[in-house]
C-alpha cells in the first residue's frame, strides 16, 4: 500500500507540477524561452531533427522557425527578424561591419558538412558525371543527354534547382561556373521536395538537391537513397577511371573526396545568452553532432564510438 501511495503522489505531482511553477517558465535563458530562427530550406530535415530533440529535453521552449532560401535567411538576420540562421556561408565583411555598428557581435559556428547531390529519373541510363561536364551543362555548352553519353537519347537536359535564391544555386554559380551560369535550360521550383517529385516523374531532368533530403532513414549506414530517384556519381578528375567517381556518402564528404561539398554554419546575433545561444551550443555538442551524423550528412566534429573487443564470448 505504501508503494502504491508513493506512485500515486508522484503521478499527481507530475500532472499538476506546472500549476506550482513559480515565475515564467518561458523566461529567456539558454534552455527556456522563445527564439526566432531562419534556416536554409536545404537543411530542413537536419534542423527539424535538432529542434525536436532539444524540445524533448528542455520543455519550455518555443522556436519560430522559417525555412527559406539562403539569401532570405540573411535578409531576416540583417533586419533583426531572427536571432539565428543556419546557412552555407559565413557573414561577409560588410555584413559583420553592419552588426558591429549596432553593437552586435555575431558568433559563427561550423556545425556540419553538406553535400549537393545530383539526381535523375530511375529510367535515365546515365549514372556518372564529371565536374567539367556539370560546368558545361550549367553554362550551356552541353544541352542534350547524348552529349554526355552517346548511347543516351538526344533529349534536352532539364536542370532543376530547389529555388533561384537557394544556397545550392549560389554555390554552383560561384564555385563551379565562376559566375557564368546560363538560364536557358535551368529552372527553379520552390523546395527540395519539389525537385525530388519533379525528377521522379520527368525522365529528362537533372536535379540538384541537399544530400539530407535523399537519405534513406531506414539505412543506418546511409549507403542507399530514395528509390524514386537515382543519385549520380561525380568525379573531379579530367580523365577519370570508374574508381574516381563518388556518391554523396558521409565517408566521401571527408576531405572533399566527393567534390560537391560545402560547410553549414550557425550564425547567432543574440545580444545576450538566450535560447538561440543555448540551441547553437546544443547543435555543436556531442548530442547535436550525433543527430547530424544520423541525418546522412557529416558533422563538423565526428562523434567517436568506443568499441571493446573481447577475447571470448
Amino acid at each position: 500500500m505504501n508503494r502504491l501511495l508513493i506512485i500515486f503522489i508522484s503521478l499527481l505531482t507530475l500532472a499538476t507540477g506546472c500549476r506550482f511553477f513559480k515565475g515564467d517558465p518561458y523566461k529567456n535563458t539558454t534552455t527556456t524561452g522563445k527564439a526566432s530562427i531562419g534556416a536554409d530550406e536545404t537543411f530542413r530535415p537536419v534542423v527539424e531533427a535538432e529542434i525536436d530533440v532539444f524540445k524533448a529535453i528542455y520543455g519550455f521552449t518555443v522556436f519560430n522557425t522559417q525555412y527559406v532560401p539562403a539569401n532570405e535567411a540573411f535578409d531576416l538576420l540583417l533586419k533583426d527578424s531572427v536571432q539565428l540562421i543556419i546557412t552555407s556561408r559565413e557573414l561577409k565583411k560588410d555584413e559583420i561591419a553592419f552588426f558591429h555598428q549596432k553593437k552586435l557581435y555575431p558568433r559563427q559556428t561550423l556545425v556540419a558538412i553538406d553535400a549537393i547531390a545530383l539526381i535523375v529519373n530511375p529510367s535515365n541510363k546515365d549514372s556518372l558525371i564529371t565536374l567539367d561536364q556539370i560546368q558545361d551543362i550549367l553554362t550551356g555548352k552541353i544541352s542534350k543527354w547524348n552529349q554526355l553519353n552517346p548511347s543516351s537519347p538526344a533529349e534536352p537536359i532539364q536542370v532543376v534547382f530547389d529555388n533561384k535564391e537557394s544556397g545550392i544555386v549560389q554555390f554552383m554559380n560561384d564555385s563551379i561556373c565562376k559566375g557564368k551560369m546560363a538560364t536557358s535550360n535551368v529552372f527553379a521550383l520552390d523546395f527540395n521536395k519539389d525537385v525530388i517529385d519533379y525528377t521522379a516523374t520527368h525522365p529528362g531532368t537533372l536535379g540538384f538537391i541537399g544530400a539530407s533530403w535523399i537519405t534513406n532513414r531506414n539505412d543506418s549506414l546511409h549507403l542507399s537513397f530514395h528509390k524514386r530517384i537515382k543519385v549520380m556519381s561525380v568525379s573531379q578528375e579530367k580523365n577519370p577511371q570508374l574508381s574516381d567517381y563518388y556518391k554523396p556518402y558521409q565517408a566521401y564528404m571527408v576531405d572533399n573526396i566527393y567534390p560537391l561539398t560545402r560547410n553549414i554554419y550557425l550564425i547567432n546575433t543574440e545580444p545576450r545568452n538566450g535560447l538561440a545561444t543555448g540551441f547553437s551550443a546544443f547543435v555543436a555538442s556531442d548530442k547535436g553532432q550525433r543527430i547530424i551524423l544520423k541525418s546522412g550528412i557529416l558533422p563538423a566534429i565526428a562523434p567517436t564510438r568506443v568499441v571493446n573487443i573481447r577475447k571470448d564470448i
